[in-house]
């Protein structure tokens, strides 16, 4: 969100360049900058350490393709507190092994995307009323059921899925740690 009024006295915002940043919304009353906001997001993919990934059907997103494990950050919360915290909520399953995969500009709706490989114990699940169910998949058979455009599909899986494994001589996700 970019301000247009400041949001402690109310005053329509100028315009300033201040050093690298250039034209900042600036309240010349208050005398300080407000720079845009936005939501930050984690998205996981939840693996089980034996080439299955946890993928989600969560209907007001699609009825069509599965989703990954995703949602916003709550003010002092980690990237990591937050990863663990949605795995939890929407899975009922409890993360063991967390590592960072990268981050994105969700532009589409104006997110921060942290993206994290979330390793868990495979379990019975228990899932949170936003989720309508989810189902373990093989990691090489999981890039079908993601949405076919868009940065989910594109951006955080890619690096798992794409490159041809040595030791498989095929995609496979063991060269990131999903196997063994």
């Amino acid at each position: 969100m970019r301000f247009r009024y400041c949001p402690d006295c109310g005053k329509k915002l100028s315009s300033r360049d201040l050093g690298d940043d250039k034209d900042v919304p600036w309240c010349d009353v208050c005398g300080k900058p407000w720079f845009p906001i936005f939501s930050t997001c984690v998205i996981m993919l939840v693996h089980d350490g034996e080439g299955n990934v946890l993928l989600l059907r969560q209907n007001y997103i699609s009825t069509r393709y599965m989703n990954l494990v995703s949602g916003y950050m709550t003010p002092g919360e980690s990237a990591e507190e937050a990863a663990r915290r949605e795995v939890g909520e929407e899975t009922g399953l409890e993360v063991r092994d967390l590592e960072f995969a990268g981050s994105y500009w969700f532009e589409k709706k104006g997110l921060l995307m942290i993206g994290f490989l979330a390793r868990v114990d495979r379990s019975e699940t228990h899932i949170s009323t936003e989720v309508d169910s989810c189902g373990w998949y093989a990691a090489a058979e999981a890039p079908d059921w993601f949405i076919l455009s868009g940065a989910c599909r594109t951006r955080l899986p890619t690096f798992i899925f794409s490159a041809s494994c040595r030791r498989c001589k095929s995609p496979c996700p063991c060269r990131r740690g999903l196997r063994g």
